[in-house]
């Protein structure tokens, strides 16, 4: 079976070692990664094909990758979005497209956008991601506007939604962060 993950690293450059652990622990066909914070393409992995995608400011942050297992053909996928968003389609036991996804929470993101994304991903698909978003669907204790978004992105386009019911590591004090 194969496994997906993914990870907000905050920082690929700074969390190499941690990286190198994730992928010796459990060995996945692929890692979606979200703020990656990198500003070119000329990073290795071993073992590991980088697609990525950086966030156009004056200053690494953001930035969305997937890394693929090389063994495993896959292919990227074009997108016309401007979220931070980067797709390959992989050959596990049949094509599936993997897609990483980044929504800042400062970030005013359109439903038109979500919908325009959803509506480029080859079925079936699988989006791995930060995206910011509190409801009790996936295990917060509350709601926010990203949260509703979300939910309706779900029920309009027949989504289902996997989540390990794994708590948000952070204090609901820290606004910033979430992995809801």
């Amino acid at each position: 079976m194969a496994t997906f993950i993914s990870w907000n690293c905050r920082g690929f450059m700074s969390k190499s070692s941690e990286l190198k652990d994730i992928i010796n622990k459990h060995h996945p066909a692929c890692i979606a990664v979200q703020e990656t914070y990198l500003k070119t393409d000329k990073h290795y992995i071993r073992n590991y094909k980088i697609y990525s995608k950086h966030h156009n400011h004056d200053r690494a942050s953001g930035g969305v990758a997937i890394l693929a297992a090389t063994h495993i053909p896959s292919i990227p996928l074009t997108l016309n979005t401007n979220l931070q968003a980067v797709a390959i389609r992989i050959q596990i036991q049949s094509l599936v497209t993997v897609c990483s996804l980044y929504l800042p929470p400062s970030q005013h993101i359109s439903q038109t956008d979500l919908n325009n994304l959803i509506c480029q991903l080859p079925s079936p698909f699988i989006i791995l991601g930060d995206l910011n978003g509190h409801s009790p669907l996936w295990g917060s204790t509350d709601s926010n506007s990203r949260g509703l978004q979300i939910e309706q992105l779900l029920a309009d386009h027949n989504v289902c939604l996997l989540n390990s019911d794994e708590k948000n590591p952070f204090p609901p004090t820290n606004k910033n962060i979430s992995f809801s």
